[in-house]
Formats: structure tokens, C-alpha cells, sequence
């Protein structure tokens, strides 16, 4: 097994194996200050940042949001007709939203969530407290379904968003 080790200096990193494009020292620190506070932050807050991160970006799940007009791919779906509007209106996509759970089964409930999410044990009975909250996002049906089934199972009240 090949052990990392962490530099202490980003910019003695940076300088040591390529060139930043900005080459200011200020502009270093700033990047450096990002990195350190991205890093403090939670597993589920990181996840939520790096979603908003693509959304601002203009990017989705599977690729860029906005295809471009007069590209062959927005000419396909002009002339497929209006049978490809009920197919294009179906979810795909769903999140798994926590109403309520009896008292009881919290902490058979915050073990599952746990199996399911990468959350430590603080986080998920935190999540788990916070209801109603969404405990996991972007997944398919499929895996839905099966996460329901088992939060239903333990005494949870689920939906499907």
C-alpha cells in the first residue's frame, strides 16, 4: 500500500510541480483558503456544493444543460413529434424524503440511512432529527424503491419526490 501524504504548502505543491495559470501570490492564497474550507466542510455539505457547483456551471447529471441551436441533437428531438413529449415528461431521477418514523425505531432508522448515504454516525442521526428532509438525492427508481421499502419496513413514513 502506497501512503499519501498531504503537503503543507498548496503553492510550495503547485510551484514544486507545474505552474499556476494566475501567477500572483494573492491569487495562490485565495485558492489555497478555498481548498481549506472545502475540506472542512462535511460529506453531506460537500456533496451539496459540489451539486451547486455543476448547476452554476451550467452542467446536469448527464452532461452539459444547454445543447446548442441548430445541433443535431435538438434537430432529433424537433422532429420526433409528440409521442416524445410523454417520454421526455417521465422522472427518471428521484430523491428519497423522510416525513416521520416512530420513536421508537430511530436508531434501527438512522443505522439504514447510514447503510445507504456515506454519513457518520453524528451526521446521520442529525439528518435523521431534522425531519421532514430528503436523505437521498438523485438515484433511480429502482434504487428508490428498495430504500423505501426498508425505511417502511423499520416504521418510517416515505415518499418519492
Amino acid at each position: 500500500m502506497i501512503a499519501r501524504t498531504a503537503p503543507k504548502s498548496l503553492t510550495r505543491f503547485f510551484s514544486l510541480s507545474r505552474h499556476l495559470c494566475t501567477a500572483t501570490g494573492t491569487q495562490s492564497q485565495k485558492l489555497e483558503r478555498i481548498a481549506d474550507e472545502i475540506l472542512s466542510l462535511t460529506k453531506l455539505e460537500r456533496n451539496d456544493y459540489a451539486v451547486l457547483l455543476r448547476y452554476k456551471m451550467g452542467y446536469n447529471n448527464y452532461g452539459p444543460a444547454v445543447t446548442g441551436i441548430g445541433s443535431p441533437s435538438s434537430a432529433g428531438a424537433a422532429s420526433a413529434g409528440p409521442g416524445s413529449d410523454a417520454k421526455a415528461a417521465e422522472k427518471v431521477v428521484f430523491d428519497v424524503k423522510l416525513e416521520k418514523y416512530d420513536a421508537a425505531s430511530k436508531i434501527k432508522i438512522i443505522k439504514e440511512v447510514r447503510s445507504f448515504t456515506d454519513l457518520g454516525l453524528k451526521e446521520a442521526k442529525d439528518l435523521v432529527e431534522k425531519v421532514p428532509v430528503v436523505v437521498k438525492k438523485g438515484i433511480t427508481k429502482d434504487d428508490a424503491e428498495a430504500i423505501m421499502a426498508k425505511l417502511k419496513d423499520l416504521g418510517a413514513t416515505v415518499v418519492l419526490e
